[in-house]
Parts: structure tokens; sequence; C-alpha cells
């Protein structure tokens, strides 16, 4: 099962079908909550911000596309059907040549752009 607060049912959740409803992009959407973690699709395009997060490690799980992870001293490739997780404190800077689709699992009230907030900084909380 899964739920949005306050909501249960007994229906899969389709990546495919979550990521048709919207086409902006560098905004997560929440799909689902377990306990206090959120999973949220995305889609990205083009260079985001140099950013961290003091207080929680950043899961990010390619559904489409090449995902290039940078940091200050190398960078990692995520293609589609691979994960990564960003250790937390470690300052990150996510990078898609095309567009990407992907699933990230983090905490309830993380903000995107950790603690870099500025026109990158999406709203928090959005379900979709």
């Amino acid at each position: 099962m899964h739920s949005q607060p306050g909501v249960t049912t007994c229906t899969a959740i389709n990546f495919a079908e979550k990521l048709a409803l919207f086409s902006e992009q560098w905004a997560p959407k929440v799909i689902a909550e377990m306990n206090d973690y959120q999973f949220k699709v995305v889609k990205i395009e083009g260079d985001f911000v140099w950013h961290s997060h003091a207080d929680t490690d950043e899961t990010f799980i390619v559904l489409e596309g090449v995902l290039r992870i940078d940091f200050r001293e190398g960078a990692v490739v995520v293609r589609q059907g691979e994960m990564y997780v960003v250790p937390k404190g470690v300052e990150h800077k996510p990078y898609a040549e095309r567009e990407v689709r992907m699933l990230l699992i983090e905490p309830r009230g993380v903000l995107n752009t950790g603690d870099q907030e500025g026109e990158r900084t999406a709203i928090n909380d959005v379900w979709i």
C-alpha cells in the first residue's frame, strides 16, 4: 500500500504515469511516503547548483537517461536502472546533458537545493 497523508489505496504507483503529469524540470513531486521519507519523481536537464544536505543522505535512482553527479574531487555517472546515495554533508551538483527522469528518496522537508536556497529551490511537499 502507499499513501498520501490521510489516503490509503491498493494501487501500484506507476513512475511513467506520474512523470507524464508534469513537464517542469528541477521541481520534485512527491508520489509516496514511508515513515518520514518521501519518494519524489523529478525531471532534470542541464546544470544544477553546488549544495549539500548537512543532516541527511540523498538517494538518486535513474529511471530514464544518464545522470552525472559532480563532487569537488570527481564525479559519478548514474545510468538508467542504477542508483547512487550521496552521503550527508557531501557537496554535490547534479548534471544531465539530456533530460533525466529519476526517483529521489529523502526525508520529508528536505529542500532540493540543500544549503543553497535560490532560483532553483523547488516548493516542497507537492504531491501528484
